[in-house]
């Protein structure tokens, strides 16, 4: 996670809170993945105490924001930033608002273990529902180390993933359908569960934004809305 070579200046300062902008970025991701994995955890195996946790720790993830965003306002005022300067500012207040929304599914994650807590068996369909938790949490973790080390290949690879997390997330919605149609009396659950597929699929989603911050940052290029991901 300390692979990322930042532009070096003449003022020491400078480089320090630069460095230090970063260092907070990968805190928060850290904490942001954290949460993804408890929550994805509380909602699998009904744990409320760990999905009260979830809940709990959302707000740090908002303070690192705001203090984040904070960083970069006094970095922009003070230093007045150009070239690939600006552009890391830019991608720092892009990717935190990326984070702090991942959090915010990671706490919906949180709130519906605790609501479904009281279940007794596991039903089948959360063999589903973990296969596409397990893969957001894989492109997730990919998507924090790309960005640690501004790895515009490692980048790309995991922007790709996005269509398959779809896929599956299209594949699971379907199959909940099917299930409250033969039982009726579950549809309560099935739409709460139904409600964490998406959030996983979101969660894919901010992650995919944050891979091509990385190719931004590097190579001075927007592939948002293109076709340069598949390429």
């Amino acid at each position: 996670m300390d692979n990322l070579n930042l532009p070096q200046h003449t003022s020491h300062r400078y480089n320090e809170e630069l460095e230090d902008v970063r260092n907070r970025v990968l805190q928060m991701g850290g904490l942001v993945e954290q949460q993804v994995t408890n929550g994805l955890k509380a909602l699998l195996e009904f744990d409320s105490e760990l999905g009260e946790q979830v809940l709990n720790a959302d707000h740090q993830i908002n303070a690192m924001e705001v203090e984040i965003d904070e960083l970069c306002t006094q970095v922009l005022a003070r230093r007045q930033p150009a070239a690939s300067d600006l552009r890391l500012v830019v991608m720092v207040i892009k990717t935190i608002t990326d984070l702090e929304r991942i959090g915010d599914e990671a706490e919906k994650l949180g709130r519906v273990s605790v609501s479904l807590s009281s279940q007794s068996r596991r039903p089948a369909y959360y063999a589903e529902l973990r296969h596409l938790g397990e893969h957001v949490k894989a492109v997730l973790r990919d998507t924090l180390d790309a960005f640690a080390r501004m790895d515009v290949d490692a980048a790309l690879r995991t922007a790709k993933q996005d269509g398959d997390i779809d896929r599956e997330y299209d594949s699971l919605s379907r199959l909940l359908i099917s299930h409250m149609m033969e039982d009726p009396r579950e549809v309560r659950n099935i739409l709460e569960v139904s409600w964490c597929a998406r959030a996983l699929e979101r969660i894919g989603d901010h992650a995919n934004n944050i891979c091509e911050y990385v190719v931004y940052l590097v190579h001075g290029k927007d592939i948002r809305h293109t076709q340069s991901r598949s390429e």
